[in-house]
C-alpha cells in the first residue's frame, strides 16, 4: 500500500490496482467507489476508464478528489490522503469489537493529569484509583 505519494506522471489506475491487490482485495470485492459525502459514485468499469490517467501526485496541491473512497465488502475502505502535497491511498480496516468488555467510568483525564491518555488510563485514574470490575 502506498505510504508516500507517487512521483510525477504516475497512473492513477495502476496505483489503485496495485494498492487494492496489496491490501488482499480484488475488484470483485468493491461495493462502492465515489464520495460518501455527496453520493457521487461509479462502477469499477467506469472507474477504470476515469482513472486511466497520468497525474502528478508528488509535492504540490492534491490532484485526485480528496473525498474519493473505495469500500470493500468486508468493510475495509481506502481513501485519498495528502500530506505536504504528496498524495496516496490510505486504508482503514473494519473495527473488531473486543470479546472482553469493561465498563467506562471516565472519558476525560483528571485535572491533576497532563492528558493524552487512553480510555483505560482515564478509567484507572478515577478518584477510587481503579476501573470498576466487569
Amino acid at each position: 500500500m502506498s505510504c508516500e505519494g507517487p512521483g510525477t506522471g504516475d497512473n492513477l489506475l495502476a496505483e489503485t490496482v496495485s494498492d487494492i491487490m496489496e491490501s488482499g482485495h480484488g475488484p470483485g470485492d468493491i461495493v462502492f467507489i465515489g464520495s460518501l459525502d455527496t453520493g457521487h459514485r461509479c462502477t469499477w468499469a467506469e472507474f477504470q476508464t476515469l482513472a486511466n490517467i497520468e497525474y502528478d501526485g508528488g509535492f504540490g496541491s492534491q490532484k485526485v478528489a480528496h473525498d474519493l473512497r473505495i469500500v470493500f465488502s468486508d468493510g475495509t475502505q481506502m481513501w485519498r490522503h495528502e500530506y505536504d502535497g504528496s498524495e496516496s491511498w490510505h486504508f482503514s480496516h473494519p473495527a473488531v469489537i473486543p470479546e472482553q468488555v469493561h465498563p467506562i467510568s471516565r472519558l476525560v483525564v483528571r485535572e491533576d493529569r497532563i492528558g493524552g491518555e487512553t480510555v483505560e488510563a482515564c478509567c484507572n485514574h478515577t478518584e477510587e484509583g481503579t476501573c470498576p470490575s466487569s
